[in-house]
């Protein structure tokens, strides 16, 4: 794999209390960032950067490759909507791509879209992203990265 990666993924929408959102990213030099924004009950956002180690990306990179995302087109994908929207970029091995759909609220709604096996490699692979990302977050700031 080449020096060059890049991970950015962010899911949000506009409405009722403001926008909200959450999204992270991960530098090759192994930077991560982490924002979410609710207002939901007067909360504020929660920003933290921390730095992981090789390992750590390493395992990221890892997922990602076997993931096999880097070979999907959102062409057929659900356009955001009102609904919000997610984006998910990556630069990774030489290769470089960027996915925007709409949030995604269960698996029957992957199932049902014209695309749904590149759907669920995106729906899957975003779990998994995101629950390295809450676990690394919640084990560094001794924080819930999602408020319950």
């Amino acid at each position: 794999m080449g020096d060059d990666f890049y991970v950015r993924y962010y899911v949000g929408h506009k409405g009722k209390f403001g926008h909200e959102f959450l999204e992270f990213e991960f530098h090759p030099d192994g930077k991560l960032r982490y924002a979410n924004n609710s207002n939901y009950k007067n909360d504020t956002m929660i920003r933290k950067e921390v730095y992981v180690t090789d390992a750590v990306l390493a395992e990221l990179k890892r997922i990602i490759s076997e993931s096999e995302i880097l070979k999907e087109d959102d062409e057929n994908w659900p356009v955001p909507d009102r609904v919000g929207r997610q984006e998910l970029e990556v630069v990774l091995g030489g290769e470089h791509i960027s996915f925007a759909t709409t949030k995604l609220g269960s698996l029957l709604q992957v199932q049902s879209s014209k695309d749904p096996e590149g759907l669920r490699v995106f729906y899957y692979l975003i779990q998994d992203l995101k629950a390295l990302v809450f676990s690394l977050v919640s084990s560094h700031f001794k924080i819930q990265p999602i408020q319950r």
